[in-house]
């Protein structure tokens, strides 16, 4: 990922390794399936069994929507709790975030900085329902977000990337053999950028996610002009799904670069890889 206007380096293979610090809205949101009736048992006494209940599919929403919260996100996702397929992310996923800093998202502009103030990363449980609470809370498709996290991290939160020489530009105490990573957790967030979050994005898997989408609905929302003033494929505009998917690894708009990675997404959300079985043994 690539943060203001610098832009994103990284190949789309897959770097994995251990960190080492111990550490409602608008009806579009939601497609609610119905739930399955549960018969009572006959037994004398027995308490009625509750209706098994059908998870919720979020949905992008449009530029400008009014977002559900991050509690109402929560509250959707628990009633239908899936299991955890990535073991590796336990301590990570136990652990909420925090609040950024007034410059969380400055160079976007003030509507920009009050997305921003909606950061916390306060969400606990499996890897797959900390993806659905964010997808929930900026208003981008569940799916996106499970393929974008699969290309960035295989849903790791413990990876590292970006390695490179500077050690000003990485979260102290990463460095290894006169290196250290610059890009860390499930989706990638970039240090030194993204103000304020630190070491939370790294340390919380929902801290790490609820970051990364709320640039996501920055560029969404139209918010991102300065896009552009740099090089570029075409003009930037808001609404643009995949355009803003591509800007998170690139730094820039549709370019080559960009584009190669917005394919990349839409190649593991055709597959769904996320349901397969080397995903899901890959622990």
């Amino acid at each position: 990922m690539s943060y203001g206007s610098k832009p994103g380096k990284r190949r789309f293979t897959r770097i994995v390794t251990a960190l080492g610090l111990a550490v409602a809205g608008p009806a579009a949101l939601l497609q609610v399936l119905p739930a399955t009736a549960a018969h009572a048992t006959a037994m004398p006494f027995a308490a009625a069994a509750r209706p098994a209940t059908k998870a919720v599919y979020f949905h992008t929403l449009p530029p400008g929507a009014k977002l559900p919260s991050d509690a109402k996100c929560a509250r959707l996702v628990n009633a239908a709790p899936k299991p955890e397929d990535k073991a590796v992310n336990k301590p990570y996923n136990k652990r909420k975030g925090r609040h950024v800093s007034a410059k969380f998202l400055a160079d976007d502009g003030p509507k920009a900085q009050k997305l921003a103030r909606r950061i916390d990363g306060n969400f606990t449980g499996t890897t797959i329902d900390i993806l659905r609470w964010a997808a929930c809370k900026w208003g981008i498709d569940q799916d996106i977000v499970f393929a974008q996290a699969a290309v960035e991290s295989w849903w790791r939160q413990n990876t590292l990337g970006d390695w490179g020489t500077d050690m000003s530009a990485c979260l102290p105490g990463y460095e290894k053999n006169g290196e250290c990573p610059q890009s860390y957790g499930i989706l990638q967030n970039r240090y030194p950028y993204e103000p304020g979050g630190w070491p939370a994005i790294a340390r919380s898997t929902a801290m790490n996610a609820d970051a990364a989408y709320a640039i996501w609905r920055s560029c969404y929302n139209g918010y991102e002009t300065w896009l552009n003033t740099v090089p570029r494929g075409t003009q930037y505009h808001k609404g643009d799904v995949w355009g803003c998917v591509g800007r998170w690894f690139a730094g820039r708009w549709r370019t080559q670069a960009a584009l190669g990675y917005i394919a990349k997404v839409k190649q593991y959300l055709h597959e769904r890889i996320w349901t397969t079985p080397d995903f899901q043994q890959g622990h």
